[in-house]
């Protein structure tokens, strides 16, 4: 697992036994960590991690 990885699980909230990251989080984490909004998603998915409350409506 990438140190980029790490951070993600770091900042991941476990809601109903799954994994939650909100779409603010991830793009703090992205600033944070020299990353694009994409590599986070595509690391999220690798993950099992769930997106919410996405600001620009792109994951539900």
């Amino acid at each position: 697992m990438s140190d980029k990885e790490k951070a993600i699980l770091d900042a991941v909230v476990m809601r109903d036994d799954r994994k939650v990251l909100t779409c603010a989080v991830a793009v703090r984490l992205s600033r944070e960590h020299d990353m694009s909004l994409r590599e986070i998603g595509d690391a999220c998915n690798r993950l099992g991690i769930k997106i919410r409350e996405c600001q620009l409506g792109c994951f539900a």
